[in-house]
């Protein structure tokens, strides 16, 4: 199971704070791994119960979960730099919106983490479509995490008539991660002001 999670460092990584382009780029990108793989691993197991362990050595269902946890982290990105991007514009006065080299530097680097370049291509268009279309003076106000918690009762490799019974639990499941997030950011970013 090791190889379909994220690289641990991301994970447990404690920010004290947000000074830098790296800094931001480094929290987007670990706690969105971490919000993907704590919903979806959490799901699956709660779906399956002690059936997990041997669902997951089963070479077909590791590639769905791999296919699943890979499209549900690319929309978790885009969901995670519009928020923080959005949020320092609107409540921090920040005047340089890089949120698009950060996501696109985001998904170059995990590439190298098995990424595949179907994935990427995929990813970077819908972001760039849906980058067209983000008022970043009101983003974070309006349901942030939306189209993650989507992404999450999509893939996840669970049958459809079972799905349909969860859902209400699988999106509240990833609002209350999405949340934390929030909070943290909030925190991270309290002494923070852009001139």
């Amino acid at each position: 199971m090791g190889e379909y999670l994220f690289p641990i460092k991301k994970i447990t990584g404690k920010f004290k704070s947000i000074r830098s382009n790296e800094d931001l780029k480094d929290f987007v990108q670990a706690r969105s791994a971490h919000v993907t793989q704590t919903t979806l691993y959490g799901y699956l197991k709660t779906r399956m119960g002690h059936k997990f362990t041997l669902m997951v050595e089963d070479e077909i269902f590791s590639k769905s979960i791999n296919l699943a946890k890979w499209n549900i982290y690319m929309v978790a990105l885009a969901d995670c730099a519009f928020y923080v991007f959005s949020y320092l514009i609107t409540e921090k006065n920040l005047k340089e919106n890089n949120c698009k080299d950060i996501y696109l530097n985001i998904i170059e680097d995990e590439k190298k983490n098995g990424l595949s370049d179907e994935i990427y291509e995929k990813s970077k268009s819908a972001f760039l479509k849906r980058l067209e279309d983000v008022d970043f003076k009101k983003y974070y106000l309006e349901s942030p995490f939306q189209e993650s918690g989507l992404a999450l009762y999509n893939w996840s490799p669970i049958a459809d008539e079972l799905k349909v019974l969860d859902k209400e639990i699988v999106l509240n499941s990833i609002k209350l991660k999405w949340n934390i997030v929030e909070n943290e950011f909030k925190d991270l970013t309290k002494n923070l002001k852009f001139n």
